[in-house]
């Protein structure tokens, strides 16, 4: 289901989706439990690892607020694919050229397309942006 900007989702929807998600934490800490210490690992020095799954779990526990916060606030994107479409463009261009020659080269190109990124974002002409940007007139969002 859709909802429209500006539109609420329903307090009983929201319930569910946090009952929902703390069942499936629970579910996970129980098929992963942490690590059992034995005689041998207490002398050792140092916390025990735990395995990727259990720490998975206990980040999605501690930053719930956060992973669940597309759905009380609408403005947030449900995923991060935007932020994965801006580092691509990083990527392709050190597989086209090899790297950047010089730090300074990288954080230019890392700034422009972080302004070409926002323009986009706040749905403003790019070309005339830059020419605006160029001439020491740059548009406000």
């Amino acid at each position: 289901m859709c909802q429209k900007l500006g539109t609420k989702i329903g307090e009983d929807t929201i319930k569910t989706f946090i009952e929902k998600y703390h069942l499936i934490l629970m579910k996970g800490f129980e098929d992963n439990p942490p690590p059992e210490i034995s005689k041998d690992d207490e002398a050792k020095r140092g916390i025990q690892a735990q395995s990727k799954a259990r720490n998975l779990l206990d980040r999605l526990e501690k930053y719930e607020k956060e992973i669940l916060r597309f759905a009380t606030d609408l403005r947030v994107p449900f995923s991060n694919n935007q932020a994965e479409r801006d580092l691509r463009m990083i990527t392709i261009q050190q597989k086209i050229s090899g790297d950047f020659r010089k730090t300074n080269g990288a954080d230019v190109f890392c700034r422009i397309r972080g302004y070409i990124s926002t323009l986009i974002k706040n749905k403003m002409p790019v070309i005339s942006s830059l020419h605006s940007a160029i001439e020491d007139v740059p548009p406000l969002p």
